[in-house]
């Protein structure tokens, strides 16, 4: 039996942490004990608990608490309370996602204390180091004992940066293992489409015919914290509701939330505020995501996880950022570029709206992710115990 410490903090890793729990409630309860600490990240209810209650995750064992602050000192509190929970647990590996401040937390502190680092999610890059989760996603990888990438590109991009391919069980910091393993998030799509089609309600509730309105989702704080950004990205969806006659549906953020009111032109924002076709939503659940995905006629977000669900369900996507970390959907024409520049979000649309030729060939696994990865630390272990 090995035990794991799962590391969480903000809406996608507690969302991706369901699928790994579910596989070892499923597959591997006699093999993996899983410790669970949510770092208090993402501290409202509507960004947290309502994920963990509704996909079935265990409650965590601890929560840090730590709320919202600097990068700097949420991060060091972060290590601080992971550090003293790993002392007093000693698991096996400590599994982190993603790129939030709780992976970076969670790497510093567990490879200070040789703890191994299990990271799904590795190999991503954005080649954009502006970006906080840049940082955290390549010191992470850097920490680690076994990398799991979703695409054949982030796997590449780990070799790229030296890690070698061809290594053996079993895996250390000085001989990292990694895996292409396909999505842990293609996983849970395939698991919870069919649940969320019975239980979410989400639809109704804001009278969204499917297929017949934009999904939007704006959150970076590049995004909101920039008046001239995010006047451009709410202007370009003001103009394209009114000229396509077309619902959107923006599910608010509670920085997006604030940032409107503050940030935006006094004009767009009574427009914005005025106009019947722009629905706004409070954050919502994962199955009510998967309703919202599943059913609209295009996505635009700046949303990394949401541009690749948008991919799962066959719908175009418009990327409100410089650039991306899943360039595979780019280069397979699912998805476009269009930065918070007005003209070019309007461009994308038309132009993706109007092809009926997009295709969305299968690059992010068969959806059994999850058991892979308990199967290698199993096997790992094992490994380790016979040497």
């Amino acid at each position: 039996m090995i035990k794991i410490v799962t590391i969480i903090g903000a809406r996608p890793q507690i969302i991706k942490a369901a699928a790994l729990s579910r596989a070892i409630g499923n597959h591997f309860s006699n093999d993996i004990t899983e410790i669970i600490v949510h770092t208090g990240q993402h501290y409202d209810t509507n960004m947290s608990q309502v994920f963990i209650d509704e996909l079935g995750i265990p409650q965590p064992d601890y929560n840090l608490n730590v709320g919202s602050n600097s990068h700097a000192q949420q991060t060091a509190e972060m290590i601080i309370g992971i550090e003293n929970i790993l002392l007093k647990e000693n698991p096996d590996y400590i599994v982190l996602y993603g790129d939030t401040n709780s992976t970076l937390a969670g790497a510093l502190a567990a490879a200070k204390i040789h703890i191994p680092v299990v990271h799904i999610e590795a190999g991503l890059r954005s080649f954009n180091k502006t970006m906080p989760e840049e940082i955290n996603r390549i010191m992470c990888d850097h920490c680690s004992t076994m990398l799991f990438s979703p695409t054949q590109t982030g796997l590449q991009n780990l070799i790229n940066e030296g890690f070698g391919l061809h290594n053996e069980f079993p895996y250390s910091n000085e001989n990292p293992g990694i895996f292409h393993c396909g999505d842990i998030m293609f996983d849970n799509s395939l698991y919870f489409k069919n649940i969320a089609s019975e239980k979410s309600t989400i639809l109704q509730e804001y009278n969204l015919e499917s297929g017949k309105y934009i999904l939007s989702t704006i959150h970076r704080d590049n995004n909101t914290d920039d008046p001239k950004r995010l006047t451009s990205i709410l202007s370009a969806l003001i103009d394209i509701a009114e000229a396509e006659n077309i619902a959107v549906a923006l599910p608010l953020h509670p920085r997006t939330e604030k940032m409107i009111k503050v940030n935006l032109d006094k004009e767009i924002l009574e427009k914005f505020n005025s106009n019947n076709l722009i629905k706004l939503l409070p954050p919502v659940s994962f199955l009510d995501m998967i309703m919202l995905e599943s059913n609209c006629k295009i996505v635009m977000t700046d949303s990394g996880g949401v541009q690749k669900e948008a991919y799962f369900f066959n719908k175009p996507g418009i990327i409100l950022r410089p650039e991306t970390e899943w360039v595979e959907i780019v280069d397979e024409g699912a998805a476009l570029i269009a930065n918070a520049d007005k003209e070019l979000i309007i461009k994308a649309y038309q132009s993706l709206t109007k092809n009926s030729a997009i295709k969305y060939p299968s690059i992010f696994g068969d959806g059994n992710a999850a058991n892979f990865i308990c199967e290698t630390m199993i096997n790992n272990s094992a490994k380790k115990e016979s040497q």
